[in-house]
């Protein structure tokens, strides 16, 4: 099977009832996603029963390169002065995109909380008080605008938080939406941590401190 394992719709023979499912395009897939980023796969095995090995090289050290150029050291301290003493609480029901955006942010330095639905967020809001908040619109229990409004009730007569939108809907009529309901930014996902990091340091950094 191994000439053959990247193939589309390619299978080891299976029994009638297909237990094991599957057909025959993951490998295929994953192929196509490392070819685009300009890296190789091959798989390995030494015989049946003796499992598989699957050796991904991705050109990570250019990549590297290429951001610390995007990047230089003067920007990056620009972010950390501008991250200093600021809370930032991320509201996403997907856990590993809430903690990513949360680590990315924590590295920077901004002090970071994480919760995956609109209730959580209010009850954390008041003793946490964020500067900003980086809410998922597509929530449970409460959507994204109607936990902004929470927000903006919540906060009347005294510092409110920053308020950005975090959504797979990215057309004008979308980001028109958002900032007709209080939204201050329209954030696209897949998020781009550093066009994040430069939206926050823009809209961040004019909050006040307290």
């Amino acid at each position: 099977m191994l000439p053959r394992v990247f193939d589309m719709f390619t299978q080891e023979r299976q029994a009638l009832d297909r237990s094991h499912g599957g057909l025959g395009l993951g490998l295929t897939i994953v192929r196509s996603l490392v070819a685009l980023h300009g890296g190789t796969i091959e798989a390995h095995s030494d015989g049946v029963g003796t499992g598989s090995e699957f050796v991904i090289r991705l050109p990570g050290l250019a990549a590297a390169a290429d951001a610390h150029a995007v990047r230089p050291a003067e920007a990056k301290h620009a972010a950390r002065a501008a991250a200093t003493g600021r809370r930032i609480l991320v509201v996403d029901d997907n856990a590993d995109a809430a903690r990513l955006m949360a680590d990315a942010l924590a590295i920077v330095g901004y002090d970071t909380r994480v919760v995956f639905d609109g209730p959580a967020a209010l009850d954390v809001i008041a003793t946490f008080q964020p500067h900003a908040a980086l809410l998922d619109l597509g929530l449970p229990l409460m959507d994204g605008y109607e936990l902004a409004e929470q927000f903006l009730a919540a906060s009347a007569g005294r510092r409110r938080p920053i308020l950005i939108a975090v959504t797979g809907y990215g057309q004008a009529s979308d980001q028109e939406k958002t900032l007709a309901a209080g939204f201050d930014a329209h954030v696209v996902k897949p998020v781009d941590i550093p066009h994040l990091l430069t939206l926050l340091e823009r809209l961040v950094s004019i909050a006040p401190t307290n």
